[in-house]
């Protein structure tokens, strides 16, 4: 039920009543990436989109998928697609949360840092 209602009155939770509606009458169903995202598209307006599992970011959209929903590649991914050694897992960005990247030095690591790198000349 709270879904339900989640699904109506807001846009950042997943997806609305009416992109719902849309989904039903005008979205061919084109396929899934490894997240569960489901994505569609309208082949008389050419439009293509994306419905998430979890919480709206366009950082959770794997390269592959990312290619076919911009238009520079028009048959969608295969499902199982050779991925290469030096491929790295897709992550999505992690900017403001606890698990982005802070490198040495930067201001909002939780280390004390005390390197002076000159003299102060007055005593």
């Amino acid at each position: 039920m709270v879904d339900l209602l989640k699904n109506i009155f807001t846009w950042w939770n997943q997806k609305t009543f009416g992109t719902m509606i849309y989904t039903f009458l005008f979205g061919k169903f084109v396929g899934k990436d490894e997240f569960d995202n489901k994505y569609y598209e309208n082949l008389k307006l050419k439009k293509r989109w994306v419905i998430y599992k979890s919480e709206i970011d366009a950082s959770k959209i794997p390269v592959s998928w990312y290619l076919w929903m911009h238009n520079s590649d028009q048959s969608p991914p295969k499902v199982n697609f050779k991925k290469y050694p030096w491929e790295k897992e897709h992550v999505e960005n992690l900017t403001g949360t606890s698990k982005a990247y802070k490198p040495k030095g930067s201001l909002s690591r939780k280390e004390i840092r005390v390197n002076k790198k000159y003299e102060s000349w007055k005593n």
